[in-house]
């Protein structure tokens, strides 16, 4: 089959990577002039490393593999440890934490995408897309992996239905030496006045975040010139590192938390959406890229039946959506000291299945 993907996201790459292996004839069309490699890092999880074994994406020499994710009290006691080698025993494949550069570049290798290509109007039920160039571009399927904002999903369902959560995310990387930095330990300090992460992302550096309630317009929200400033004043009394890697803050980004209701049925005809475009959440169950390679894996096997690969993929990734959409994870302290490390552990990696349509389904 002829497929065309809008949009060179994780999604996209993913699943051009995917049809091509599969035999099929694929063309992606990216907005951007080049490769889209802002933003921070992302944890996969083992059945998001499986697909990439799959996909022939060596992710080896990139990234830092995690073998504990531990939660903190902001003084610094530790409340509680997930064990990660035991889903990767259980399910054979680490957890990794790698920058969103490293795994684009990773994924892009050898997909034909052709750069600058915005898609301005697009007509479901022929797999048709008019680009600004005043090309138009046809397939026997159509792909929308363009985002949150996404073109295709528009043309398919109208308004965008995402709300926004309450909670925002600055984040960046450091590469002040820390404890956390070469080791194989992911961190959370959650507190009244928000949540720190900190993860090592190989190579020297350490990915931090604060998650944050805000308001458009108001403090911690994007266009706030303050907003180091606050960072510091509310989080600098927190445990080391905090008050290191707050000093050594330079670029920072901004991501707003959007959820939105899943359906069943994503598209119409020989057109679907795969990626946010068609599940956006909230960033705290770090499941956003890891549902973008489940999306992948399934699409590219099943273009014959685009309504059963929506219906299987909506059912899995509803499970994280709903649960990161409660910004649970920003509210943790007086939840996870009435756990033991052993029961949450088993829990968490029972949960790493459910949210894995390539796990549910492997053998």
């Amino acid at each position: 089959m002829r497929v065309i993907v809008i949009g060179a996201g994780v999604a996209g790459l993913a699943l051009a990577r995917g049809l091509l292996q599969e035999g099929h004839e694929v063309e992606v069309y990216e907005e951007a002039p080049d490769l889209r490699t802002a933003g921070g890092s992302v944890t996969l999880w083992p059945g998001s490393t499986a697909i990439l074994r799959e996909l022939k994406a060596d992710y080896a020499g990139v990234g830092r593999r995690l073998e504990t994710l531990e939660s903190w009290a902001p003084g610094g006691r530790r409340l509680l440890t997930l064990d990660l080698t035991v889903p990767e025993r259980r399910y054979g494949h680490p957890v990794v934490h790698v920058a969103r550069r490293e795994l684009v570049e990773l994924l892009s290798d050898g997909v034909p995408v052709t750069y600058g290509a915005r898609a301005e109007h697009v007509v479901p039920e022929r797999a048709e897309a008019r680009l600004a160039d005043g090309r138009t571009v046809r397939g026997d399927v159509l792909v929308g992996a363009d985002g949150r904002r996404s073109v295709v999903r528009a043309a398919l369902h109208g308004d965008d239905r995402a709300k926004l959560s309450g909670w925002v995310t600055w984040q960046g990387f450091t590469t002040m030496p820390t404890a956390l930095t070469e080791d194989h330990r992911a961190v959370m300090v959650a507190g009244g006045q928000g949540l720190c992460g900190l993860i090592p992302a190989g190579r020297g550096r350490l990915l931090w975040w604060f998650d944050v309630r805000a308001a458009p317009g108001g403090p911690f929200w994007a266009d706030d010139p303050k907003v180091v400033d606050r960072l510091r004043e509310r989080f600098g009394g927190w445990a080391d590192p905090v008050p290191g890697v707050l000093e050594s803050v330079g670029d920072v980004d901004f991501f707003p938390h959007h959820k939105q209701p899943i359906p069943d049925r994503w598209g119409r005809g020989p057109t679907t959406l795969a990626g946010d475009s068609a599940h956006t959440m909230p960033p705290t169950m770090a499941q956003g890229a890891n549902q973008a390679l489940e999306d992948a894996w399934l699409l590219s096997r099943s273009l014959a039946d685009l309504r059963a690969y929506e219906r299987a993929r909506a059912k899995v990734a509803r499970r994280p959506a709903r649960l990161a959409g409660t910004e649970l994870t920003d509210r943790q302290g007086p939840i996870v000291r009435l756990l033991s490390d052993r029961f949450a552990t088993w829990v968490y990696t029972a949960q790493l299945r459910r949210y894995s349509t390539y796990l549910l389904t492997a053998p």
